[in-house]
């Protein structure tokens, strides 16, 4: 796939002589960048990190449940006392906290989206220098190098062995290689070699303007969470319309009562069917979670990522750059069959010279070896992840001519060389071996690496990260399983692995011996826990077999041989100094390139999910029971037990303070599957329970109540009832308890006590308890619903697990 290069050697520091072999252009002058950003071709496609501010305003205020809603507060304002118009107010409040949180989280997305930026290199003046995406004009040279995503559309004008991955764009995976003239598509990236383009299509008329859209918008709805809460809703909203209009006729044409208290009670048994709170509370959730991670410098390119990762179960690792840190220092040189020491050093200088876009393995080289050396580079061939190894032809001033080849051992030499086993004691001190190769054949030979000699063994030290240990451990205490998956050599990578402590380290798995068959090859995985010697697809194909036995996996990586693995995986995660492309096609980026934020993403995560789960029961638990409550209603013919003013109280008390607290409150538990099952095996029993306990003290105290302000006497018989049974349900959906928690649940009794007690409340949410036989009838029939709904929860908890 890669095709030879020549070498423009004028000025690039290698001590030559002689003509360039390519010429070298200069890009736009200062003039003709002026000319085209007055004309207006310039790449000003916004940074779309969040939905717009208009966007976030109208999905929070134009909602089908805030329309009814809306309808049902202007009837109360005219009909009935501003006590029973409280839950007009309510909605206000809430949909102001949803915009206001949105918000917060849009400027932290912009502001971080800001600073995990591509930054092109562009020449202009005959100089390179990088700038912004939005700085880029009509006609600009942009250079590109391994990693490098195509911004901007255009056309090649330099290639040398330039290669690009076009599978985001064509679902093809092996790269194309380009030569000048070639048309190159925003989307893309470099896979290897270098190069530069000229742009022909800048801001929206570019195809990444496209991309960017799609990759960057601000995607609540995409998870499983969101899905489940709107298919409740739908559900909801089905068992409301009939239900509604039942009460209606009930309370208006079969009651011959006074209009407007008629009219109130209509309403205050439609308006708790609605679970308003619910999407509220769940976007107010998100995005407070993105700004927590925000501060740890951890970009959430999509929302439901934090979701994503918390239900993760399989973090597959790359080595380089995740366990380890970018840095690589040479720590030995051991020259091979009778080679002069001094004279390799001088190759490992031309060869570090001989690439302007060198990896951390050469950087480490030129580091080492920083010689300068009269030699010409004639031909170059760019390291790739698919080769495992790099070249390079000199002529070497003396009429010499000399390849070279430097990459991987076991790469390069047959099996059974006997240099192998010196190589392999090496890679099981945790060191990275290169082997230094002279070749007597062309770089574009088919047989480059048949007779390749042994000169030198370069040995290097990768830097472990500081953090990396501590969150292997915290994975393996969470029960989710770690999967190394590295290009290295696999001892090696089992020794970076064993000085980590990770578990599984020591049966290391050299993926070319493994099956191509998925099937086999899941086994495999499910069974070790360290791979080396992984090629690119090989990775993707990895993160298939996992996913084919019901794994969910997350992926992490910085390298252009990560991309692949990174778009397929349920989770991408990036380092933020990571190449352009698994920036841009991770969901999750570290900009701090910390391996240790992950475990915060997680925990954000399952704080998410494990609250928005408990908290939704407190939701649907009043849905049910209003739903119950208003079929009874309309079967019995009696006036529906309670005014606007009783429900907003109960629901204020016991859900909605409650829940806001609950919602951001820790929670370690690993997210689960089956949202809906799992919230709806509570909500119905716990509503029905609820709701027929009501009615049974409502139906008592109408029999024990006569006179004209017995209605009223009913209504805070029955009030007292549902908030204890409600009460019951919060202090279920609260466990286990902490300090915090037994306060909340206490707090919130105190409040209803304090409304019985004073006097003014009383007046304001109409409810008196008179007498004291059908008070402590209330008391015990919601006792008596408590210990039902306790009997009920733990068989529900036998017979339908989670």
């Amino acid at each position: 796939m890669t095709q030879r290069a020549k070498i423009d050697t004028d000025g690039g520091g290698t001590g030559t002589t002689g003509p360039p072999v390519v010429h070298r252009p200069a890009g736009l002058t200062s003039a003709e960048v002026a000319e085209r950003v007055a004309r207006g071709e310039v790449n000003d496609v916004p940074v779309r990190s969040s939905r717009s501010t208009t966007e976030i305003v109208r999905a929070n205020v134009f909602t089908r449940f805030n329309a009814i809603i809306g309808v049902l507060w202007v009837i109360m304002l005219f009909v009935a006392p501003i006590q029973d118009s409280l839950f007009g107010f309510v909605i206000i409040a809430n949909t102001g906290i949803g915009i206001f949180q949105e918000l917060r989280a849009k400027k932290t997305l912009d502001g971080l989206a800001v600073i995990g930026e591509a930054k092109p290199t562009v020449r202009r003046d005959g100089t390179a220098a990088e700038i912004s995406t939005s700085g880029i004009v009509l006609g600009d040279l942009i250079e590109l190098g391994p990693g490098d995503k195509v911004v901007v559309d255009g056309e090649v004008a330099e290639a040398d062995s330039l290669e690009i991955d076009e599978s985001l764009l064509t679902g093809e995976a092996d790269p194309v290689v380009k030569k000048p003239g070639d048309r190159m598509m925003s989307g893309s990236f470099v896979v290897a070699g270098g190069g530069a383009f000229t742009a022909t299509k800048v801001g929206r008329e570019a195809y990444a303007a496209q991309l960017a859209e799609e990759a960057s918008r601000f995607t609540l709805v995409h998870s499983e969470l969101r899905t489940g809460i709107s298919t409740i809703l739908k559900y909801v909203t089905w068992m409301m319309i009939p239900t509604a209009i039942g009460l209606v006729i009930s309370q208006l044409v079969v009651k011959d009562d006074n209009f407007k208290d008629a009219v109130a009670r209509t309403v205050g048994g439609i308006v708790p069917m609605i679970p308003e709170g619910l999407v509220l509370l769940t976007s107010v959730a998100f995005a407070i979670g993105v700004i927590r991670l925000g501060r740890k410098q951890c970009l959430v390119q999509e929302l439901p990522a934090i979701e994503g990762l918390a239900r993760v179960d399989v973090v597959c690792l790359d080595k380089t750059g995740t366990l380890t840190e970018g840095g690589m220092d040479v720590t030995g040189l051991r020259p091979l069959n009778g080679a002069d020491e001094t004279y390799v050093r001088k190759v490992l200088g031309a060869l570090g010279e001989s690439d302007p876009r060198p990896n951390a393995s050469l950087q480490a080289i030129i580091d080492a070896y920083p010689e300068t050396v009269e030699w010409r580079c004639t031909e170059s061939l760019p390291f790739s992840s698919a080769r495992k190894y790099s070249g390079a032809s000199f002529s070497e001033g003396d009429g010499e001519n000399s390849t070279w080849l430097l990459g991987a051992p076991d790469v390069l030499l047959k099996a059974g060389d006997p240099v192998l086993p010196e190589i392999d004691h090496l890679n099981e001190d945790g060191l990275r071996v290169l082997l230094l190769a002279r070749t007597a054949h062309g770089l574009d030979s088919p047989d480059l690496t048949a007779d390749a000699r042994p000169t030198a063994l370069v040995v290097l030290e990768q830097r472990l990260r500081p953090d990396a240990a501590d969150t292997l451990a915290y994975f393996a205490d969470q029960n989710v399983a770690t999967k190394v998956i590295s290009g290295d050599n696999a001892v090696s990578v089992g020794a970076v692995a064993g000085k980590l402590r990770m578990a599984g380290a020591e049966n290391t798995v050299d993926a070319r011996r493994l099956p191509t068959d998925r099937e086999e090859m899941a086994k495999v995985l499910d069974e070790n826990a360290v791979f080396g010697r992984v090629t690119p697809q090989q990775k993707r194909d990895m993160v298939a077999a996992l996913q084919s036995h019901g794994h969910t996996v997350a992926m992490t990586g910085d390298g252009v041989n990560d991309v692949l693995a990174l778009k397929d995986a349920d989770i991408g995660v990036s380092m933020g100094s990571g190449s352009e492309a698994t920036r841009a096609v991770a969901q999750i980026v570290l900009l701090n390139n910390s391996f240790a934020t992950l475990p915060s993403v997680v925990a954000e995560g399952r704080r998410v999910i494990g609250n928005i789960t408990r908290v939704a029961t407190l939701f649907l638990v009043k849905t049910v029971y209003s739903v119950l409550l208003a079929v009874l209603v309309v079967c019995s013919q009696v006036e529906y037990p309670f005014l606007p003013r009783h429900l907003t109280l109960l629901s204020t008390l016991t859900i909605g303070i409650p829940a806001f607290f609950l919602a951001l409150a820790p929670n370690k538990e690993r997210a689960k599957p089956n949202f809906v099952r799992r919230v709806m095996r509570y909500a119905v029993p716990g509503g029905v329970v609820a709701g027929a306990a009501t009615f049974t003290t409502y139906l008592l105290a109408r029999h024990h109540y006569t006179g004209p302000d017995a209605l009223a006497a009913e209504t805070s018989a029955a009030t007292l009832t549902l908030f204890l049974v409600s009460m019951w349900v919060l202090a279920i959906i609260a466990r286990p308890y902490t300090w915090w928690r037994v306060t909340l649940v206490a707090a919130m009794g105190v409040a209803f006590l304090l409304v019985l007690a004073v006097p003014w409340l009383q007046d304001f949410f109409a409810l008196k308890l008179v007498g004291v036989t059908m008070p402590w009838t209330a008391v015990g029939i919601a006792a008596a619903g408590a210990a039902l709904l306790e009997i009920a929860w733990r068989w529900v908890d036998h017979r339908f697990p989670a």
